[in-house]
């Protein structure tokens, strides 16, 4: 017995062992996210953003050399996987992804430390634990795709086409266990790039999800301000796929030009996770169908992971695309709620400063003019050329400093922005960074599974 409480920690603290090509259960997923947490304190943080209906964890594992909090300058980027329980590759993926970047890390691999110097990297595998555990293995209509409670959670976030953006409470207590938990997720980080993987087809699918047929109604399809910006992101993912560029991989008959496709276009979706983003947390998310089965064999995972690893690391890199900076009042100070908009873009919920007086806008290269409203200061418009960040792992920085109005002149302040007169529009960030949901309980559940962990490990 003395021996094996001497080898705990080593068994603890070594970094984990190759992970194998098959599907782990959320039990094991769990366990490999606390191991190799605990062994790369210095580039991992783990943490929850909530639990399931039936009381699961929804772990979330933070990449990066400042992974614990945020950091001004770097981009905060999201996978999310597994929204459908019976969609299940994403997992597969997304776990690969963890133990590719942190062994590419320890290799000194240039790709790996360049992103993780970078970027702040947040991968949850699974949104959807307990459909995963209900779910079976048939390629196409297999059970399991419902939360617990039998709700699509891909249909039930708030909607800015149903007539929700006049209620600013969104009935948000009536969502389910889920879509709280991202809800709130979105609250803490100031995310501007995502991905939600998803699987049945392979195409890379880009907002609008729903539509109004206003304005956004353009030829069949629900156009967002930054369409531009959105197929740009939807062709990186599809020609660094293997096939997915090819259009019809999936012998369906619905064939995909380049690979890509207007959500709305394919098929109208209301209460959709990648509005969301766009519209009320300022995140640009796609969402990625990366296999034409939802549940492949277990032989097929590791070409799917050769298929999809070069576009899951490209897609991360356009974090660096267009500007990014911070507001400063007339005094010098970074300010929260700076509205900052780019003419020629007329968001729902015109983009805003975050706590640290942040912003980020991806734009493709090219020159833009921007607008920044802070009441009791001067609007300011600058113009600002833009280059192709992404190759230098860094958007373009630029800080904008605004000036008082004087008290003098008699002037009023600026006229209210489309927020202002939008009650739903709301960025306010709750709570701290980083996972402070769960931070306080963590540490001890996650030094007692990695001791189950190892335990069994020795015992089996």
């Amino acid at each position: 017995m003395s021996s094996l409480v001497f080898l705990l920690p080593f068994l603890i603290l070594t970094p984990a062992s190759t992970l194998d090509f098959r599907y782990h259960s959320n039990r094991e997923i769990e366990q490999y996210l606390l191991q190799l947490n605990a062994s790369n304190p210095d580039i991992t943080h783990l943490y929850s953003i909530g639990r399931s209906v039936r009381g699961q964890q929804l772990w979330v594992l933070a990449l990066g050399l400042s992974a614990r909090r945020h950091t001004v300058g770097i981009p905060e980027f999201k996978y999310v996987a597994n929204m459908h329980g019976n969609e299940v590759l994403g997992r597969v993926l997304l776990l690969q992804l963890i133990d590719d970047l942190v062994r590419g890390y320890h290799n000194n691999e240039t790709w790996s430390l360049q992103l993780l110097n970078s970027t702040r990297i947040h991968i949850l595998p699974t949104m959807n634990p307990d459909g995963f555990d209900a779910s079976d293995t048939h390629c196409q209509y297999s059970q399991g795709r419902y939360n617990y409670n039998g709700i699509d959670l891909n249909r039930n976030f708030p909607d800015a086409f149903a007539g929700l953006r006049r209620q600013q409470q969104l009935d948000e207590e009536k969502r389910q266990a889920e879509v709280r938990a991202v809800i709130g997720w979105l609250r803490t980080e100031s995310f501007v790039l995502s991905a939600n993987l998803h699987g049945g087809a392979l195409v890379a699918s880009y907002p609008y999800d729903n539509s109004n047929r206003g304005s956004e109604f353009v030829g069949g399809a629900s156009i967002t301000p930054d369409e531009d910006v959105f197929v740009h992101l939807a062709k990186v993912y599809s020609y660094n796929h293997a096939s997915m560029h090819l259009g019809d991989s999936c012998n369906d008959g619905r064939p995909f030009i380049d690979g890509i496709t207007n959500g709305y276009q394919w098929y109208p979706l209301e209460g959709g996770m990648q509005d969301y983003n766009y519209v009320w947390a300022q995140c640009l998310e796609l969402t990625l169908e990366v296999s034409c089965c939802k549940f492949p064999p277990v032989k097929q995972l590791p070409a799917l992971w050769t298929d999809n690893r070069k576009a899951l690391l490209a897609f991360i890199k356009q974090v660096h695309l267009g500007v990014k900076g911070r507001v400063f009042d007339g005094s010098g100070v970074p300010v929260q709620n700076a509205v900052v908009e780019v003419k020629g873009r007329r968001n729902m919920c015109p983009f805003r400063t975050d706590r640290h007086g942040e912003y980020y806008r991806l734009l493709l290269p090219g020159s833009y003019t921007f607008t920044v409203t802070y009441p009791g200061h001067e609007v300011l418009t600058e113009t600002l050329n833009i280059p192709n960040g992404p190759d230098n792992y860094s958007a373009l920085r630029h800080d904008f400093l605004l000036q008082h109005i004087p008290k003098t002149t008699g002037r009023s302040p600026a006229n209210p922005t489309q927020a202002d007169l939008t009650p739903s529009c709301n960025y306010t960030l709750h709570l701290e960074a980083g996972g402070a949901i769960t931070r306080p309980t963590w540490a001890g559940l996650g030094v007692g599974l990695a001791l189950v962990a190892a335990l069994r490990s020795l015992i089996n």
